[in-house]
């Protein structure tokens, strides 16, 4: 059976004054370092007391001291509420200016494009905070996991978070090693995959992700078959790099092995373009300064990222991409 239970009020009230009292040793000298009346002071003590239950203070008109009862009372209760002051302006502290730990949840895919170039600037732009990021390839739950903010592929971001926008739009690109295509035959439609090893990723949830395109107007997904299935995007990359097979990346991963010849794209009149890599944090909340930090020093580092605005915004959904 369910118990009823109340919350004690003013457990705290008038501490601070009898406090003050024990230290002036005077109810006048008290009032006039907490800036009230004396006798505000007197009824405070009075109303301690007798929630407490017993006389905490011996007076005369000459002095006051304190009874055994007050002796107790303040040698517990002076290190209990010098400790509350600390943790008020400890607080204070962490919500008037960045310091503190930033936490963040990313997948392993975005850290060497995202934010590797960046962390080392913002942790010599602002030395008092420090940034722990927690690299998985789960959509973790923010709050349970003590994370102040996330960054993730849009389309993977409920509605009810705030996000900020930190990569455009990309395309995800098939990529083959020069050696693996001088073994098959260049793939000319998504068709063609099936006679391919391709490469693929397992969702978080245990499933194995189909290849997403578009072919005109239409959502395509591939099912394939080959032989690696990975759980990041930088294994199925460094796969395909060393010939295993086909992989299917986001752009800007595959970017640099392009560039130096390591990799050639294909199949890109097909390519699917994902909304892009937002940094997300619950909305209705406020900005901690250190996660304001982070987003305007991001903002000012990057040339390609929007000046603007955190905004709120559903992504449509992508069915075929990793939920990372």
């Amino acid at each position: 059976m369910k118990q009823n239970f109340t919350v004690r009020q003013g457990a705290l009230d008038g501490v601070e004054a009898f406090l003050s009292v024990a230290q002036h040793r005077s109810f006048r000298r008290a009032a006039a370092d907490l800036g009230v009346t004396p006798s505000a002071i007197s009824h405070t003590v009075r109303v301690l007391e007798a929630r407490v239950g017993a006389a905490l203070f011996l007076r005369t008109t000459r002095s006051v001291g304190l009874t055994e009862a007050g002796e107790r009372f303040l040698s517990r209760a002076k290190p209990a509420f010098e400790e509350l002051v600390a943790a008020s302006e400890i607080a204070r502290d962490l919500g008037e200016r960045p310091t503190g730990l930033l936490r963040l949840t990313v997948p392993r895919t975005v850290v060497p494009i995202l934010l590797e170039p960046l962390i080392a600037s913002f942790c010599q732009a602002f030395p008092e905070v420090e940034v722990e990021i927690a690299a998985s390839d789960e959509l973790l739950d923010l709050a349970a996991g003590g994370f102040d903010a996330g960054i993730r592929l849009g389309q993977f971001i409920a509605a009810d978070m705030v996000a900020v926008r930190l990569m455009p739009p990309f395309p995800f690109v098939v990529v083959g090693s020069p050696d693996y295509l001088r073994r098959r035959k260049r793939p000319e439609s998504i068709d063609d995959l099936r006679q391919h090893a391709c490469l693929r990723m397992r969702r978080s949830n245990g499933s194995i992700a189909p290849w997403p395109f578009v072919n005109g107007n239409k959502a395509v997904e591939a099912i394939l078959s080959g032989p690696l299935i990975a759980h990041d995007f930088s294994t199925l990359l460094g796969a395909a790099i060393q010939g295993v097979g086909l992989a299917q990346v986001p752009s800007p991963l595959a970017k640099a092995p392009i560039a130096d010849g390591r990799l050639r794209a294909l199949l890109t009149p097909f390519a699917v373009t994902v909304p892009g890599v937002f940094l997300y944090y619950p909305g209705g909340r406020q900005v901690s300064p250190k996660l304001r930090a982070f987003i305007e020093h991001f903002k000012y580092r990057r040339a390609d990222a929007p000046r603007d605005r955190t905004t709120a915004q559903r992504s449509p959904k992508l069915k075929g991409a990793n939920s990372s």
